[in-house]
């Protein structure tokens, strides 16, 4: 998946701007709910539970305070992303402070992708002052342009 691919997975109405959860599964149901709201994601709570199940079981914290939660499902016909910003963080485990998170939803039968997807986003959001600049960002709208910019 190139960043062009990840593009068009960028949608600002699929991003919480300031997440009110301070704990992992409080804003990863956030972005779930907004999700589901959508219309692309046929049900919440069964995503949110499998999300957390694999959370678990391995954590996608990364070391630069970006979780990446993601799981396989039948309830999405297409690859999904919802994303979600703290800037005062959410805890994910003791030692682990987050400020975004990008859940991604993936087909069950599309086995390889959610780590493609994964991947294109760690390389986007790798580079110096990338993090920094989402976090700045006044709008969803300039939050996902910057997001785009940088992939």
């Amino acid at each position: 998946m190139s960043s062009s691919l990840l593009d068009g997975l960028l949608d600002p109405k699929y991003f919480v701007p300031e997440l009110k959860g301070t704990t992992a599964s409080e804003a990863i149901w956030e972005i779930v709910q907004l999700m589901h709201e959508g219309g692309e994601l046929r049900q919440a709570k069964p995503f949110f539970e499998a999300l957390m199940e694999r959370e678990k079981k391995s954590p996608t914290v990364d070391d630069n305070g970006v979780a990446y939660p993601h799981a396989r499902t039948e309830l999405v016909d297409e690859i999904m992303l919802g994303i979600g910003r703290s800037k005062k963080g959410v805890r994910f485990g003791p030692d682990d402070l987050v400020h975004l998170i990008f859940v991604i939803a993936v087909p069950r039968q599309l086995v390889n992708d959610y780590l493609i997807c994964v991947g294109a986003l760690a390389r986007t959001l790798r580079p110096e002052g990338t993090r920094e600049a989402l976090l700045a960002a006044a709008t969803p709208a300039e939050f996902i342009a910057r997001l785009r910019k940088r992939g």
